[in-house]
């Protein structure tokens, strides 16, 4: 019986080595450290960057909690 033919991958340029590589080697890590979120297009021209994005966020989360304290108190 013939091993049937591999088909050659043209979505994998031939520059690309993997040999010796190791499948998943870090996918562990990966999901416990990571949040993927998707920005819209409009969003993604102004936040090119994580730091760009998590730096007006952090600011958003601060304010809110001001906001939350101010109305605690009266």
């Amino acid at each position: 019986m013939k091993k049937p033919k591999k088909s050659k991958n043209t979505d994998m340029l031939e520059e690309y080595n993997l040999v010796g590589g190791e499948r998943g080697k870090y996918s562990q890590k990966y999901s416990q450290g990571t949040n993927t979120v998707v920005l819209s297009p409009d969003v993604a021209e102004t936040f090119p960057d994580s730091e760009s994005v998590n730096e007006p966020l952090r600011m958003l989360i601060k304010i809110a909690h001001q906001q939350k304290n101010v109305s605690l108190r009266q």
